[in-house]
């Protein structure tokens, strides 16, 4: 029988999250399943494992992902930790695109499926390979200057682009499809994805997008103009957002909140949706509307529900 792989990516700063990753490294080794991790990450474990008063002999079975393991072996990924963690996790992972499992150790966490106490339960589910797998549109990134593409990336939840200086409005032209849509000074641009609608998209006042629709958004941050409105674009649809020449400022590309590539005046970025999809373990097929009550912890109180037949039975 083939050895069995699995990725564990965490926020080794946190104490609790070194904790629970140690937990887990212990219930896969009991179950046969060799847990792996980043080289850098291995070494934070072994350093918290030390400073403990006896080393946990789980830590030592991890084995170190490019070295003793391909990623093409992974069979998912048990990300510990907030949205942000699975965010890193989804850049580890990318070119292989394994399923991630996010564990909340963080506030909202509205990517994980599990949270802190249910974590037990979420080892067995992977040990017993139950669990569905669902994709999420990413995007494909480009950053073009002078006409040649300087920079290439990707994002799960969003590209934002925004203004370098605080003191200094961003002026940029809007393309939607090769035809111009608008230009206006801003304090930047989210484009961002129906998984994204619930991030910096949600916080700008764009609009919450189910993730089985599959579509682009584009909400203008601070807008000076009487169109800047979000907007919500078929997913085949490319983006672009020029930096106009004329801006007293420089701009700044950000990729969820982790990859980033500065924009001078005359920069063009442009946004599709991406041929690779991220793809997230998922235990339940649960309404999304249940997600969002669970996360945003909405009211709901007073509701009845539909009427199951006229008797009232």
């Amino acid at each position: 029988m083939s050895t069995r792989y699995v990725l564990i990516v965490s926020h080794t700063g946190r104490e609790d999250s070194l904790l629970a990753g140690t937990e887990v490294c212990a219930q896969l080794s009991a179950a046969g399943i060799k847990p792996v991790m980043t080289l850098t990450e291995r070494d934070a474990y072994v350093e918290f494992s030390r400073s403990q008063v006896a080393p946990h002999e789980a830590i030592s079975n991890i084995a170190v992902l490019d070295d003793e393991v391909d990623g093409k072996e992974l069979e998912v990924v048990m990300v510990l930790g907030g949205d942000g963690t699975i965010l890193k996790a989804a850049e580890v992972v990318r070119e292989w695109a394994t399923p991630l499992l996010g564990i909340n150790l963080g506030h909202v966490g509205f990517l994980a499926e599990s949270e802190r106490d249910g974590m037990s339960d979420a080892v067995a589910r992977v040990v017993e390979h139950d669990y569905l797998v669902k994709e999420r549109l990413a995007l494909d990134v480009r950053v073009i200057v002078g006409g040649h593409e300087e920079f290439r990336t990707w994002a799960l939840n969003e590209a934002t682009i925004e203004k370098s200086a605080r003191e200094r409005m961003l002026e940029v032209v809007v393309e939607i499809d090769e035809r111009p849509l608008s230009s206006f000074g801003c304090d930047g641009i989210v484009m961002a994805t129906p998984t994204g609608s619930t991030a910096y998209s949600f916080s700008a006042g764009g609009p919450v997008v189910w993730p089985s629709v599959e579509a682009l958004l584009l909400v203008p941050l601070s807008a000076h103009a009487l169109f800047a409105r979000p907007l919500v674009i078929n997913p085949n649809s490319k983006l672009a957002v020029e930096v106009m020449q004329r801006s007293s400022g420089s701009g700044v590309l950000w990729c969820d909140g982790r990859r980033t590539w500065d924009l001078p005046p005359g920069a063009r970025v442009e946004v599709r949706k991406s041929d690779l999809p991220v793809r997230l373990a998922r235990f339940r097929q649960g309404p999304f509307t249940d997600r969002l009550v669970r996360k945003f912890s909405l009211p709901v109180d007073g509701w009845r529900g539909p009427a199951s037949d006229a008797n009232g039975a």
